[in-house]
């Protein structure tokens, strides 16, 4: 077995607000081809905020919400994303729900939560037989060649954002994470319409980076019995309570 570390580069770019990495390891990493398909990769990130973006006045989700547009005559994207969205809330019991009420009772249509996990995944299709490392925000993809070390993932302590929390060994899957630590209160819960109030974060972990992201967010809005929603989905999860409590699926530390 090869013990030599492979080769390995990173780029990183700012987009939706935050640093997005792409790590590579292997051989002809400043080839052209190499370089073409990390532009790609950015390029489509680039695009989804765009589209998405709830803080950018022309995107397509401030434009539905101001009734300027129609999902029917938005981007393509913005259809499918609906459909998850509506996806999402029936397998979470509506625990997940880009529908957030606002202050005078009205609903806006924010699928956040949804969304860069869907687009990290999209965007890492362009990496198709890559050892690579995609990392959004905390939002993450990895694949290992054969015969490389599986990547390390730390995931952030929401209540010490200097430090870990937990490091995960993966070789290949995603690893989403929602909660406080960056973005304040953020999380709403859907069914008392204010912000979560016992979750600081919530680690998921499994084969979907849209769905690991789904859950992460539905978990947190749920409350301290959000890893419950874990159960039989094939994902397992870490929640990090504001008072400093930490809960774990059953099969976190499977490897």
């Amino acid at each position: 077995m090869n013990t030599l570390a492979p080769p390995r580069r990173a780029w990183v770019e700012q987009i939706m607000g935050m640093p997005v990495s792409l790590h590579l390891r292997g051989p002809g990493l400043d080839s052209a081809p190499v370089e073409r398909t990390v532009d790609a990769v950015f390029a489509l990130l680039r695009e989804a905020d765009a589209v998405f973006s709830t803080y950018r006045a022309d995107s397509a989700v401030s434009r539905i919400n101001r009734g300027e547009l129609t999902v029917a005559a938005a981007h393509p994207w913005v259809a499918e994303v609906a459909q998850l969205c509506d996806d999402a809330r029936e397998r979470t019991g509506g625990w997940f729900d880009a529908r957030l009420p606002g202050p005078g009772g009205e609903r806006t249509w924010d699928p956040s939560g949804l969304v860069k996990g869907w687009a990290v995944a999209r965007a890492a299709r362009l990496l198709s037989g890559a050892d690579c490392c995609l990392n959004a925000g905390g939002d993450v993809i990895v694949s290992t060649a054969a015969g490389h070390p599986p990547w390390r993932v730390g995931v952030e302590d929401p209540l010490r954002p200097s430090r870990l929390a937990e490091v995960v060994t993966l070789a290949s899957g995603a690893v989403a994470t929602s909660g406080t630590a960056r973005r304040g209160a953020h999380i709403v819960d859907p069914y008392r319409g204010s912000p979560t109030a016992e979750v600081a974060g919530v680690t998921v972990i499994g084969p979907s980076l849209l769905w690991a992201d789904v859950f992460a967010t539905a978990a947190a809005a749920r409350g301290v019995t959000g890893l419950d929603l874990l159960t039989g989905t094939g994902y397992r999860g870490l929640l990090i309570g504001r008072d400093g409590h930490t809960r774990v699926t059953p099969d976190w530390f499977c490897s």
